[in-house]
């Protein structure tokens, strides 16, 4: 096999292992729990799956950071740190969510694969 043919090939074969390593963490979702963090949080006073309210529906979330690397590791700064959104044209502190750093990473992988 020539070279310019294994090097294909090599790329290929990373781009679908890479594909199967997104599918997979998106398949450890654990839903149930992370619905439940929606709830203990009051998430939904705001938001909601696929229609906005006072904040951005998950679908619009998980559409704005698309294919970004970082994108868990952005959702879970916003969800634990408290910055400043608009609402209603005011400015105010997002909520924390209040959960232990494993249950927060799966809110936001579930945010994401909305």
């Amino acid at each position: 096999m020539s070279n310019t043919k294994l090097s294909y090939l090599l790329r290929a074969l990373m781009a679908a292992g890479l594909t199967c390593g997104a599918m997979a963490a998106q398949a450890a979702v654990d839903v149930a729990a992370a619905e439940a963090s929606i709830k203990d949080n009051k998430c939904a006073k705001c938001h909601s799956v696929d229609k906005d309210k006072t904040g951005p529906s998950y679908k619009k979330t998980a559409e704005k950071y698309k294919g970004q690397a970082d994108a868990e590791a952005k959702l879970v700064t916003h969800l634990t740190t408290g910055p400043k959104i608009k609402v209603d044209g005011e400015e105010e502190n997002h909520v924390k969510t209040k959960g232990d750093d494993a249950a927060i990473k799966n809110l936001a992988q579930y945010i994401l694969s909305r």
